[in-house]
């Protein structure tokens, strides 16, 4: 990966981009395309978060999520949804031509072991959309599997090895983390910086003043494993059951992901995934293990806008579901047609400001209010909730908001913006 220097001093520039991730790097790729001045700010390295540890699918195909938009958004909504990601696997496709960065099209299935009649409501939903998912009967998964819906002509990809290309020449700063968000101000340790426009790409908002993104939202971790040795499945597939299994190919290597659960709670972690590989592929070898942290939100889509009501000139992309590649492209792009002033046909359905009066919005308030008085003494600097220990990946994890921290107490994944105050 390529290197920058830290922002120093006190500056003005009509965009901020706050963090380094793909949305934010796409967000300045197009502020630059634009002529629009800009700096990007990364706390630490880009790419160097979420980003890195992603399975990297360039995909429309989300899970079982249709039929429930459908439901809960309406027809023209879910539409925007469905058209707005299949155009970023495309817009994924032209920028990497002729770049190094290992893009591959692929078919993208969703599959389940004993429920075919919900793989073809799924599908029922995707013909009332306008897109022709076609119904699989069998797949090469070291299972048999009830039916799965196939999306065709998908795509992965390396996304270091993207990022590396793409930031050449940018307006970036690591190691310049924001600590304070004032109107049109944002605050480093080593510098200030003065915009028209501040869009905050931090994975997880880390400014409670406005949005009540603290409420409409909850981490997720999920975990992969790399096993050489292995078959080549030929696709990429999901199982549609919540935290189901995830397969996919990388040159010589099989990715099987799952295990997942809410940040500060148990799951299967990577012991539900060796087991799995070690039943279905007895002479593999795990060469990597990883995992990952995803935002969610309230009804499945993301929050990509406006930052809250009255935050002038503050926007957000935020609670991308596990899905941060296509909607990172997503994010990007209307982003920056609110800045240029231009309409975007997809903002309405991704608004932040739209209701999210839902049941899950009661259950993050009264979890949030359970950790806040639970009297263990080791507390999250965001919001005060009590953290616990995490044996697995050996770390102090807020079950709240899903901050993290390691045994010495320095900060591995916000909303905090420091180091844990007693370790």
């Amino acid at each position: 990966m390529p290197r920058f220097p830290r922002l120093e001093g006190e500056l003005k520039t009509d965009v901020l981009i706050i963090g380094g991730g793909m949305a934010g790097l796409l967000c300045a790729h197009f502020l630059q395309q634009a002529g629009v001045p800009y700096i990007l700010v990364e706390g630490n390295s880009i790419g160097g978060g979420v980003t890195k540890n992603t399975t990297a699918k360039l995909t429309a195909q989300h899970g079982m999520l249709y039929q429930k938009l459908l439901r809960g958004a309406g027809i023209e909504k879910a539409k925007m949804y469905l058209q707005a990601n299949l155009r970023a696997v495309e817009d994924f496709a032209a920028l990497c031509s002729g770049m190094d960065c290992d893009l591959e099209r692929k078919d993208a299935y969703v599959f389940s072991v004993d429920d075919a009649e919900y793989i073809e409501d799924e599908i029922t939903a995707l013909l009332r959309l306008g897109y022709n998912a076609e119904f699989a009967k069998s797949t090469p998964l070291p299972f048999s599997v009830a039916g799965a819906a196939r999306f065709p002509n998908q795509a992965q990809f390396h996304p270091l090895k993207f990022m590396a290309a793409i930031s050449q020449g940018l307006n970036i700063y690591e190691h310049s983390y924001v600590r304070e968000l004032a109107p049109h101000l944002a605050v480093t340790d080593h510098a200030k910086i003065c915009a028209k426009h501040i869009l905050v790409a931090t994975h997880f908002p880390f400014n409670n003043k406005h949005g009540g993104y603290f409420l409409k939202m909850y981490q997720q971790r999920s975990y992969v494993i790399a096993l050489e040795n292995a078959p080549d499945i030929g696709g990429m597939y999901l199982e549609a059951e919540p935290n189901g299994l995830s397969f996919r190919n990388h040159e010589n290597s099989l990715l099987i992901g799952g295990g997942g659960h809410r940040t500060g709670k148990r799951g299967g972690n990577w012991k539900e995934l060796r087991e799995l590989a070690a039943d279905a592929y007895p002479k593999a070898k795990e060469t990597h293990a990883w995992a990952t942290q995803d935002c969610m939100s309230l009804d499945g889509v993301p929050y990509i806008g406006r930052y809250g009501k009255r935050a002038e000139g503050l926007l957000v992309a935020t609670a991308f579901n596990k899905w941060g590649m296509t909607n990172s492209m997503v994010a990007a792009q209307l982003l920056i047609d609110s800045i240029l002033g231009k309409r975007n046909e997809y903002a309405a359905v991704f608004s932040p400001q739209r209701s999210m009066i839902k049941p899950q919005l009661l259950l993050n308030g009264l979890h949030a209010v359970g950790n806040l008085l639970c009297p263990r003494p080791k507390r999250c600097p965001h919001l005060g909730c009590a953290l616990k220990w995490n044996a697995i990946e050996h770390s102090w994890d807020c079950p709240c908001h899903g901050s993290r921290f390691d045994v010495n107490g320095a900060l591995l994944d916000n909303p905090a913006t420091g180091d844990m105050k007693n370790p």
